[in-house]
């Protein structure tokens, strides 16, 4: 009787030491779950943290583009339109050095000599050589210079002011309207003078990379001082550029800052590092006393883009596969009713590389025709590959027939029989 109550005992023993062990493993699977999901939360937070936008910008409206693709990376109120001061003259800069000659004499108008602070201080009747001009618009920022130039390019300021928007719609200005080429705040019958940042980078995206005159644009952009004298050699002028931006990171390529009342401070300016080229929007940047928010902005968004875009190849093989074509010519296979195509994507190179932030991720879909009525010509669109990131489409490449297939026709029937049937016996 006792060996059973003792045996009772140890059963009882072994069970609540059972119990305990399952307790303690349970109580070890919780605390690895709580700390594998803090620290999951952890690491969703450093990569929050890793690509987090810039915030607390100054600008009213700011953007930053990438300048080979023109894709704005990041946008705040980047369509709102605004007074953009003189980053104005960036776009009168182009247009002079792609309708002018750099050794073109410009004359003064009294109209021009009017212009208000800063200027350059031009007498009517003196002539400048349209090199000079440019070098005094873009350093010193001198309206008249800029009157001087328009009405010699475009034979009044009106007439020059339709090149400007003119090439504007051309760029994909949507947003964009010039009236004077200096940016002095200016309004007529069909609205003020006005862009948007997004606007304003396509702008200098132009300048900088696609103008056959970026050479040039850049050189005159990036002097830091210039000496010249009029046509005649009895004045002499100084300019300095004011563009500090130049002197604050490196890899500084280019950049036109711009101040009125309604525009408030304003600066668009670009960056080249690794391969990579940004280009900053900054419109409504404060106003006096506040002349160093635009640059504490375009710093800021120049090192987002530095530290958080990287080119990746995005290229990726599609398998095309085949077409099924109905009533086609299948030499091998003259009497069956279909045959299949090989198919492939035309135009796509070996790389195609785009800056991208470690968390984007662009999707590739694509679309074709299972089946096709003959004839079908060799490089007859049948499909399309699309490469998208965030539903915005980048690029699409067709799918096209890799060779082509005649029709079965009347005439292709007789042909066949007469030389299947007859000739062989023959």
């Amino acid at each position: 009787m006792a060996e059973q109550e003792r045996n009772t005992d140890k059963g009882k023993m072994t069970v609540l030491k059972i119990k305990r062990r399952i307790a303690a493993l349970i109580l070890i699977c919780c605390t690895v779950y709580v700390t594998g999901l803090s620290g999951m939360k952890t690491q969703m937070r450093e990569v929050q943290a890793e690509t987090k936008e810039p915030e607390n910008l100054y600008a009213q409206s700011a953007v930053l583009m990438d300048a080979d693709s023109g894709r704005i990376l990041f946008s705040k109120n980047g369509q709102q339109e605004r007074a953009m001061a003189s980053t104005t003259k960036i776009m009168t800069c182009i247009l002079a050095l792609e309708y002018g000659g750099l050794d073109d004499k410009m004359s003064v108008s009294a109209y021009a000599a009017s212009q208000p602070q800063v200027h350059l201080g031009a007498v009517k009747g003196e002539e400048f050589y349209l090199r000079d001009l440019l070098y005094s618009l873009m350093l010193e920022s001198h309206n008249d210079s800029a009157v001087i130039i328009a009405e010699n390019v475009g034979k009044s300021v009106e007439g020059f002011a339709d090149m400007m928007n003119a090439k504007a719609k051309e760029l994909g200005c949507k947003n964009t309207y010039f009236i004077t080429p200096n940016g002095l705040d200016a309004s007529d019958e069909k609205g003020s003078h006005h862009t948007t940042a997004e606007d304003l980078a396509r702008i200098m995206k132009y300048c900088i990379m696609d103008s056959p005159e970026k050479d040039m644009f850049l050189e005159v952009t990036r002097t830091s001082n210039y000496q010249f004298t009029d046509c005649s050699g009895k004045h002499s002028y100084s300019c300095t550029n004011h563009n500090a931006f130049l002197q604050m990171m490196k890899g500084a390529l280019s950049g036109k800052t711009g101040f009125t009342g309604d525009a408030g401070y304003c600066y668009v300016g670009s960056l080249k590092d690794k391969g990579r080229t940004f280009i900053v929007a900054l419109l409504a940047c404060g106003w006096p006393n506040n002349k160093s928010y635009k640059w504490a902005d375009t710093k800021a968004l120049m090192n987002y883009g530095l530290e958080h875009y990287e080119y990746r190849n995005i290229r990726q093989d599609v398998p095309t596969g085949t077409l099924k074509v109905y009533h086609g010519v299948d030499s091998q296979n003259p009497f069956e009713p279909e045959t299949e195509i090989p198919l492939e994507v035309a135009g796509t190179a070996e790389n195609w590389s785009i800056l991208l932030r470690d968390d984007e991720k662009v999707n590739v879909n694509w679309e074709k025709k299972k089946n096709a009525e003959a004839p079908v010509g060799k490089g007859e669109k049948v499909g399309e590959v699309r490469y998208t990131l965030n539903g915005e489409l980048l690029k699409s490449y067709d799918i096209v027939s890799g060779c082509s297939i005649p029709e079965k026709n009347a005439a292709w029937y007789i042909k066949t029989i007469f030389r299947l049937y007859f000739l062989q016996k023959v």
